[in-house]
């Protein structure tokens, strides 16, 4: 078949299957056939991110001069001239204000036709403007990047454009605005090293390529075979640089539920469900248990350690789709990798958005093994930080679920700083100016469990366990061997009655008899009634009274002898 100009045909790039150009226009250029991304202009690109019409670009847009006089085959106005002929546009963003999923925003797309995306004067000057205008309307920020890099014909008038667009985004944070980076192919250069990684939130969208020197520049430079799939979105994904990998069709509804669950409202008291009208009358048993004596269940601690191990037990992201009305999970530690053994991300509670941070373990050998059996690398606890740390910045309350018999050991580990990591998380914690309510929803083991509960309120299901040291690890460290982990259990002080006793926990939930995995609806039914009760009792406070609340829970605990 020979396709011509004429013809309402392509060729994709992807797969060179012939396409026809209409359906590729329907699909937003996602080949029909092996669904690559083709390159989409800067007008189409908002277009897919926005609610339909919502667009109302800034006037006027930012247009660029040429401060050097610069030439090389052609003047520099002459390129400028024929990049604004071809496209349309003042210079390779447009920005201004729309909806997504009916939230107001600030949004701004560049266009890789208009000099291969390149950031001037104008594209950093827009950037910045962009950034002002949702600090002036204190409205989220979504910027959707594809560019070759900095500017040539502009010089370094173009490399302190890093410089201003880095200060612009640095301020979003400092006013407590979430901003959002959508990074589509290309993505390279002084913009990767710049705004286009300094958002909250980092979404590439599938297949892009997106890096800082361009594969063939490395490969040159260093004469060797680079990896596979070196520099796409999905490689970097693996090594926790991004949040989410997205297909195009599906960036809109992420955004959407983003901005849903990043705006702060205080959460709602959990609406109470009567199946008998004896209920109306009859006293409710508490949320939250606070007097040990008043605990019933397994009297013998190994058995409580056998229900917190048992893994029908409902996990963290059991309890967080049961718990939540929408949960969007955010990965990677913008370092290393992404650790499956922590989860987290912003989900909305009670009515209300909160960050969730969890330990994750699994219910069958595959998805135990995928996730270390909740054992987190440094990684993990780096990605658990990350996310606290955003949501400081938006005032979101932070809920933490701790279930792990503690931080993976091993090489990779310790050359990767596992005690650096968890320090900084304890101390991390300890800094946040929002409310934060930890839940031992099994086992609670070490520093790795305690990581994630420096909380103003920490609570405990009643069959979850919270030591030190797991039995069997303190008999074998003791003993030489894990035979006296029975009685050590018991030694260890690390059931619910006892962790009250002692000023560990602030209140335990109950739980059905036999344990969460009994019924887990029943389960988590109270735990999120239990939640919602501390976040309750936190809320009048403010930054300072949470962190001086938060100290003074830890400065109590312990026992010392003489002044």
């Amino acid at each position: 078949m020979t396709v011509t100009a004429t013809d309402e045909w392509t060729r994709c790039a992807g797969c060179s299957a012939i396409v026809y150009l209409p359906r590729l226009a329907r699909a937003h250029q996602v080949c029909p056939e092996c669904g690559h991304h083709h390159r989409l202009r800067a007008m189409e690109r908002i277009a897919t991110l926005v609610d339909e019409g919502s667009f109302r670009p800034a006037v006027p847009q930012v247009r660029g001069g040429d401060p050097l006089g610069f030439s090389d085959t052609l003047p520099y106005t002459e390129r400028l001239t024929r990049a604004r002929a071809k496209t349309g546009l003042d210079d390779a963003i447009v920005y201004g204000r729309a909806s997504i999923g009916a939230r107001p925003a600030v949004v701004a797309a560049m266009d890789f036709a208009f000099l291969g995306g390149s950031m001037g004067s104008a594209v950093g000057e827009a950037v910045t403007r962009a950034c002002e205008l949702a600090v002036r309307t204190r409205l989220p920020l979504v910027l959707a990047i594809a560019s070759g890099g900095a500017r040539m014909q502009e010089g370094t008038l173009s490399l302190m454009q890093m410089g201003k667009t880095a200060q612009a985004m640095s301020r979003l944070r400092q006013e407590g605005l979430l901003s959002v980076c959508v990074l589509t192919d290309p993505t390279f250069g002084g913009v990767t090293a710049s705004f286009a990684t300094l958002g909250d939130v980092l979404v590439a969208e599938r297949g892009a390529l997106i890096g800082f020197a361009g594969p063939r520049v490395i490969a040159a430079a260093t004469r060797e075979r680079l990896p596979e799939g070196f520099q796409s979105a999905e490689y970097l994904f693996a090594g926790g640089m991004l949040d989410r990998v997205e297909p195009r069709e599906g960036l809109r509804p992420l955004l959407s539920r983003l901005l849903a669950l990043t705006t702060p409202h205080p959460p709602q008291p959990p609406a109470v469900v009567v199946h008998d009208p004896d209920e109306l009358t009859s006293p409710r048993p508490p949320a939250v248990v606070r007097d040990p004596d008043e605990l019933t269940g397994p009297s013998r601690p190994h058995e409580t350690v056998r229900l917190a191990r048992d893994t029908a037990r409902p996990t963290a992201l059991d309890y967080i789709w049961h718990l939540c009305t929408d949960f969007v999970e955010l990965h990677g530690d913008r370092l290393h990798g992404d650790d499956p053994a922590i989860v987290g991300g912003p989900a909305m509670l009670g009515g209300a958005p909160v960050m969730i941070v969890a330990h994750q373990k699994g219910h069958d050998t595959k998805e135990l093994v995928a996730r270390n059996f909740g054992l987190a690398h440094p990684e993990g606890y780096r990605k658990a930080l990350r996310l606290m740390r955003l949501a400081d910045r938006l005032g979101l309350p932070v809920v933490t679920f701790v279930d792990t018999q503690g931080a993976a050991p091993g090489v990779g580990a310790e050359d990767r700083g596992q005690s650096w990591a968890i320090a900084e998380c304890l101390a991390g914690m300890s800094e946040l100016a929002v409310p934060v309510v930890a839940a031992v929803i099994g086992e609670g083991g070490s520093g790795g469990a305690l990581a994630l509960a420096v909380a103003n309120r920490v609570l405990m299901l009643r069959h979850a366990v919270y030591s030190v040291i797991s039995p069997e690890s303190c008999s074998t460290i003791l003993h030489g061997d894990p035979s006296h982990a029975l009685e050590l259990s018991s030694s260890l002080r690390i059931t619910a009655p006892d962790l009250l006793r002692l000023g560990v926990v602030d209140g335990v939930v109950p739980e059905p008899p036999g344990g969460a995995q009994e019924n887990p609806a029943a389960a988590m039914d109270a735990l999120r009634e239990a939640v919602l009760e501390a976040l309750g009792e936190l809320a009048g406070m403010d930054g300072a009274q949470l962190r001086k609340d938060r100290y003074e829970r830890f400065r109590r605990l312990g026992v010392v002898e003489g002044g």
